[in-house]
Formats: structure tokens, sequence, C-alpha cells
């Protein structure tokens, strides 16, 4: 249905039956305002950044129309079709879940890949590749060079991008620019890109890291703010606390903190409970477990083992578990069931951030987000009061995206030459430039960066300035070595 034509009541109605028919099994009648906004330009073929707040559809709102468009046309498709491109392994494994029962019904195949797959469901892929592969982008780029799967990403149609903002602001998302363009070039064609992010302070700087330099995208932004509830705690030590802290071998004014933790966790069924870096994170969890061995408490970051993350996550989801203390860990959408409350220790020194992190609770449409911030001192209540305030006014720090960082550019160049022995330096400028974050990349910057692959030791390219050419080296094993070393 196009643009122009007359847009329907309910968007849901613009889907397939087998969609709608899917959507009534599993008790959707009415789309969210990010599916309302979204869907119909997903099905124009438009590029979308879809800015939206957690639990509020928005990754429905970019796969129901992708699924869409994949049963119109699954007799013309060959090899792989979506590429579903997430931030953490993590999310890896919730989008499976989440999205394995809508393919099963529709007899798509839907596969993860990332560092944790094993040989036997690659090899499994390889032979029998999916309709939707779901991703982490270093493992894009470490089968973009390879010779079986590349050739099952030349039917690639759709890109979904989640969590853009967690990427746009580090190398990993200028990694992610260069590897999209290499993909376009592989494929030899356009593909549709989706977006998605919870909170994203300058969305046409985001938007255009995402498409890259002269295409089109259309942006959608839902409020981040939604029903957002703040309260700022600055507990005093109270008799108690000088009693308390002598059983837990802290200050007075730590064990009225720790004291109003437990409060809030006795209070609500589910907390998050964000500090910003990992040691307090331990401090924390540990104190609260000197104090009570058996208060339902775990702690959640990304230096765990795997099997003790997923373990805090369903503990937390099943009602075993009344808290999760966590670091950045948990800000993106892992799935951890309905959290009531979200608790900030100290100022989260980030507006984006605390959106975030609050965002996290409340975790179901039309309900409030409610988050508390505990601080520990004047200055660091007077500088979470501030954040508050503008997060409440939707104030947002800009997205600080990295430009032209050679490092990414050196290993992207390996990349190239993994596929081609031979490029001109015209040929890269004309393929890198098209990515927003090298899109003013001059020629003398790339020099720079080509004369320190050719003179190091072991050599990862010959030079010539004469020709103006680039050359894979004989000997390749370092080459090789340093492409996927550097992931």
């Amino acid at each position: 249905m196009s643009a122009q034509s007359e847009k329907p009541k309910n968007v849901f109605d613009m889907l397939s039956k087998p969609i709608r028919r899917l959507l009534k099994e599993r008790g959707f009648s009415e789309p969210t305002e990010p599916q309302r906004e979204a869907i119909p330009k997903i099905l124009e073929g438009k590029n979308v950044l879809l800015i939206s707040p957690t639990a509020t559809g928005k990754t429905e709102a970019a796969m129901l129309p992708v699924l869409n468009m994949l049963i119109q046309s699954r007799a013309t498709s060959k090899g792989i079709s979506v590429l579903y491109i997430t931030p953490l392994r993590a999310l890896n494994r919730d989008m499976l879940e989440r999205f394995q029962w809508w393919c099963n019904k529709l007899d798509l195949k839907l596969a993860v890949r990332h560092g944790d797959t094993e040989s036997k469901e690659r090899a499994r892929q390889a032979r029998s590749p999916p309709d939707i592969l779901i991703t982490t982008p270093e493992t894009l780029q470490a089968i973009l060079p390879g010779w079986i799967m590349r050739r099952h990403l030349q039917g690639i149609r759709y890109v979904i991008v989640d969590e853009v903002h967690e990427l746009a602001e580090s190398k990993r998302g200028s990694q992610l620019s260069l590897a999209l363009e290499r993909l376009r070039w592989i494929v030899g064609h356009e593909f549709q890109l989706i977006g998605l992010s919870a909170t994203i302070g300058s969305p046409e700087k985001v938007a255009r890291f995402l498409v890259g330099k002269d295409r089109d995208v259309e942006i959608i932004k839902v409020s981040a703010v939604r029903h957002m509830k703040l309260k700022i705690v600055y507990p005093k030590p109270e008799p108690i606390d000088f009693k308390l802290a002598s059983t837990l071998y802290t200050h007075p004014e730590v064990a009225a903190r720790l004291r109003t933790i437990r409060e809030l966790m006795e209070k609500f069924n589910s907390v998050l409970l964000f500090t910003n870096t990992r040691s307090i994170s331990e401090v924390l969890t540990s104190r609260l477990k000197v104090w009570d061995i058996n208060f339902p408490v775990s702690i959640h970051h990304g230096s765990l083992a795997k099997s003790s993350r997923i373990a805090a996550e369903r503990g937390l989801k099943n009602g075993e578990l009344k808290g999760l203390v966590c670091t950045s860990s948990l800000e993106l959408g892992i799935d951890v069931g309905r959290v009531d409350l979200v608790i900030q220790y100290m100022s989260p020194r980030q507006v984006t951030r605390l959106v975030q992190r609050v965002g996290r609770s409340g975790h179901r449409v039309g309900y409030t987000a409610n988050g508390v911030i505990i601080t520990m001192d004047p200055d660091d209540t007077l500088e979470a009061m501030v954040i508050a305030r503008k997060a409440l006014n939707e104030e947002l720090e800009p997205a600080m995206i990295p430009r032209k960082p050679l490092d990414v550019l050196a290993h992207q160049l390996v990349g190239l030459l993994l596929r081609r022995k031979r490029w001109t330096f015209q040929e890269v400028l004309d393929l890198f430039t098209k990515a927003y974050p090298y899109s003013d990349l001059t020629l003398e910057e790339l020099e720079k960066t080509l004369d320190y692959m050719d003179s190091r030791f072991p050599r990862l390219a010959w030079v010539s300035r004469q020709d103006k050419v680039i050359l894979k080296p004989l000997r390749t094993k370092a080459v090789y070595e340093y492409y996927f070393d550097n992931l």
C-alpha cells in the first residue's frame, strides 16, 4: 500500500492474512504508537530510524513488516534475506527466543551466529542458510571474507540494527558503518535499513550514521520520557545505621544508603539497581549479602560468566530474585521480565543514560517508568537534580560519533584485501566515503594509513604511491591474523 493511499484505521490491516492471524493468536489487536508510525514506512521500502522507549513494541514495529514482505517474496528468495544486528550476544539470544515462534508458524528459518555459536551450528548454517540471521557487528565482519557465507549474503534485502545508539558512539559503530558498505559492494545492490533505539540525543546525526551519505532515511520519534516518575533520595544516617555499619564493616553513611536500597527492594517485587562501575556493584551486593545471606538479590555485569548472567536474568524474570545489582550490561533490552522500579546509585552522570536505565521499569505499554536516584553527598545530589530535570524535559546530550578513526580504517582496508587482491586509492575512497564517519576522508589521510600498513612488520599491504594502488601481501597469514584478532 502506497503512502498516497488512505491509511487504514489499524495498520495491522496493511499486513498479510498469515501475519494478522498470528497477531490475533498472540492477542495483539491494537498497534502501539511506534508500530502505527513505522509499519507503513517500512512496507513502503523506506530506510527508517525508529526512536522509542523500551517496551513500546518497536522491535515488532520493525520485524512484522519485514516478515510480511519476506513471506510474500519467499519464492524468489535465496540465502539470507534479513540481517538482525545487535550490540550484545545476550540480545541475540533474546531475539531468537522472541521470534522463533513467529518463524516456526510462518515456515521461515531463523538462526543466531556470534562468538559463542558452536562449530556444528556454523556448519549447518553454511549448508542451509537461514532466512533471518541474528548476529553482532563483529561476527558480520568475520563472515564477510568467507566464500560460503558471503555467497549466502547475496540475497540480503533487509538489515535491522538494534540499539543503534549504543554502536554509533563507539568505534564498533565505525567498524559497522564500513562493514555495511563492504556488504553493499559484495552483494552489488542496496538493501533496506531499519535502526532501532530507545534514546538518542541527535536523531539526524544518528540517522546519517545508520544509512550513510546520500541515502534517504525517515526518522520516527516517540517521546523518550513516556510517563516517567523520578525521585532523588539523599539518605542521612540514623541511629540504627551506626549499629548496622559495624555489622557490615562500613561507614554509617554507606549503611544508610544500603538500608534505603533494601527498603525499596522489599517494597517492590522486581528492582534493577544500576551503578556506574563494576566495583561498586560488587561492593553493594557483598554488603547486602553480609547483612542477610538469604536476601534475594544478585549481581549482573559483563565480566561474569555467561551462565551466571543467564541465571541472574532468569532469577529476576521468574520471581526468585527481588533485585539485580547491575552496570550498563542491563541498560539495553535484555529480557528480565517486568521491572517495577529502577534505582540509580549515585548520579548517572548523563541524561541519556538515566532515561535509558529508568526506561527499563514499567516495562509494559502505558505503564509509568519509576526511578529513584540515591545520592552520596550534596554535590552528587545537585548533579542528580539537574540531570533528572533535563531527563524530564527531554534535554538529551548530543550523540558523539567518532570521526574517521584511522585504526578502524586500517582494519577495514585489510578486510577489502581479503576479498580482492588489488584496489586503487580512488576505489577505496569512493567506497568508504559513503559511510557517515568517513564521509570527509581525504586522500592524504588514506595515504597516511596505507603508509603504516606498508611499513609495519609483518606487512599488511603492498602500497604503490606512484600507481596509487594497494596489493595484498604474498604472505597472507599475518594479514588474516591481524583481521580476525582485531574484530
